[in-house]
């Protein structure tokens, strides 16, 4: 059975080879958190790496996606994703409203929880908000990756379901190790 980490690194090789997908976050394309890790053998171009700027993060993703790109917006933490909260509950969770239908742009967020093991980094960095983001959303879908087992369908799903509804995907930084 495979493990957490080489599920995740297999599945972003895959989602590289379209090429339509680009990654776009902090350590996206240069190491600096766990998450690099499962991109350190991506092709180099596939990545753009981006300063600690939340909200403008997510407000580029969208403009890649509105101009026919896939991104794949990382954000290592929940607690960090929640910077951009507003701009996803007012136009990434609105966008079929404001353009009438008309535009529907595929979206993929990457997210995780802090891994708290073997030093917890502090409360800031190990937030779970899984409910709270399914509360708040009505057309982005948020989905944890509990088990080896999900994560590529999650991922495949994403890229490939025809209604192209924007995901949150949500990783568990301790089962890097563990699973």
């Amino acid at each position: 059975m495979a493990k957490y980490f080489d599920e995740l690194k297999r599945t972003m090789e895959w989602l590289a080879q379209h090429p339509q997908v680009v990654f776009v976050g902090q350590t996206a394309a240069v190491p600096g958190t766990f998450m690099y890790q499962t991109l350190r053998d991506i092709p180099p171009g596939k990545a753009l790496e981006f300063p600690v700027a939340e909200s403008f993060q997510m407000q580029f993703t969208l403009g890649l996606a509105i101009g026919g790109y896939i991104p794949v917006s990382i954000y290592p933490r929940q607690n960090f994703l929640l910077l951009a909260a507003g701009d996803m509950a007012n136009m990434v969770d609105k966008f079929s409203d404001l353009t009438c239908g008309r535009v529907n742009p595929r979206l993929i967020i990457r997210v995780a929880t802090g891994p708290d093991k073997p030093v917890h980094p502090g409360h800031q960095h190990v937030g779970n908000y899984a409910g709270a983001l399914r509360a708040m959303f009505s057309r982005i879908e948020v989905v944890e990756l509990d088990e080896p087992q999900d994560i590529f369908p999650a991922y495949e799903k994403a890229l490939t379901r025809p209604d192209a509804k924007p995901v949150i995907l949500i990783e568990h930084g301790n089962h890097y190790q563990d699973k």
